[in-house]
């Protein structure tokens, strides 16, 4: 009698958390990703500035689990016969599959971005592009969220000889706190951080951003404007919604596929009293952990989730710890200075530890 088949596709920080804790479940667990270590996106922003970040590798974080990495891309998925085709030519068949392929950069259709912008995914290339440089210019990071802060924020420290400008749409750090937004600018502005604010990229050329407001001179962009998921779920023929998250339902199961469970930035997952989960690793990294728990027999209930802190790093001598209510809105107490720095370290290096 064969075991009972599941097959991760993903190694973000949802699927290698779903990955481990099936694993004790007693099933075939084998798990999909074109990669041999873990990405580690949340400190994308280090590895830009040159810094060394500790990145493990895929077989450590599944070391004594009953688990099989294969090192392959997933091309196509067939729902009704329950398999995954890969780009290395195997085909696998599942009993259950769980589809963590998250999200990526999104252009946004704005021309020239995907030419001459570098994503957060490209930091180590963007990193020694700035190290060649035969002189110091400017660094335009389009977006004033999260990344967009944290990537010039530690350019900025690393690099001083550089001009760094964040181009937004909106206000930088536009949701946090007001004390929360009063922190960020006063760090950026230490750091000698040029803001546009309120001002879309229209193009992106060679040496510089064409906005609504005018052109805007850089030698490099880095574009940190918004996400979007893999295409892979909706071409499957999972129910999605408008921009490609898998419907899914209380327990994270595809409610088109119930056979499929979807986690991470690819499901659009709302919650009584909640509402819809943001694209976070806060959020993926639970929904990993509770589907590799349902699946090995460890829990029967609902998934629940609760917000409690947004951390942002402000280089290495500053961090905002944002306290939030349960269902994501602000609140205005935030801990800065060497305490958040210290608590955003410490959330951020037991990332990989909590893989498991």
């Amino acid at each position: 009698m064969t075991s009972k088949h599941i097959v991760v596709i993903g190694a973000g920080y949802a699927g290698l958390s779903a990955a481990t804790r099936a694993g004790r479940g007693g099933a075939r667990v084998t798990l999909v990703a074109p990669e041999s270590r873990l990405l580690h996106r949340i400190r994308l922003h280090e590895t830009a500035a040159g810094r060394e970040v500790p990145r493990p590798t895929i077989a450590h974080v599944l070391r004594g689990r009953p688990v099989t990495h294969l090192q392959a891309r997933v091309t196509e998925l067939d729902l009704a016969g329950r398999k995954v085709f890969t780009d290395t030519g195997e085909t696998l068949a599942y009993d259950t599959l769980v589809y963590a392929l998250g999200s990526r950069t999104s252009w946004q259709d704005v021309p020239g971005a995907a030419e001459h912008a570098y994503s957060a995914e490209r930091a180590a290339e963007l990193s020694r592009r700035i190290q060649d440089a035969p002189v110091p210019g400017t660094v335009a990071v389009v977006g004033g969220g999260a990344t967009g802060i944290e990537l010039a924020a530690e350019l900025a420290e690393a690099h001083p000889d550089w001009q760094v400008r964040i181009v937004a749409a909106g206000a930088v750090g536009g949701h946090f706190s007001e004390r929360g937004r009063a922190h960020v600018r006063k760090v950026l502005d230490g750091l000698g951080v040029t803001l546009h604010e309120h001002t879309a990229v229209t193009a992106v050329t060679a040496d510089r951003l064409e906005t609504a407001a005018g052109p805007v001179p850089a030698d490099l962009v880095v574009w940190a404007a918004s996400l979007e998921v893999h295409p892979l779920a909706a071409e499957a023929g999972l129910a999605v919604t408008a921009n490609g998250q898998a419907v899914v339902d209380d327990h994270l199961r595809s409610v088109s596929h119930p056979d499929v469970h979807v986690v991470g930035d690819a499901a659009a997952v709302v919650l009584p009293g909640i509402g819809r989960l943001r694209m976070a690793c806060a959020t993926a990294q639970p929904m990993g952990s509770y589907v590799g728990r349902l699946l090995a027999g460890r829990t029967t209930g609902p998934f629940k989730y609760r917000y409690a802190t947004q951390c942002l790093s402000l280089g290495r001598r500053e961090a905002l710890v944002q306290l939030i209510h349960a269902d994501d809105s602000m609140r205005q107490g935030i801990i800065t200075g060497p305490l958040g720095r210290l608590t955003k370290a410490l959330i951020v290096n037991a990332v990989p530890l909590s893989l498991r």
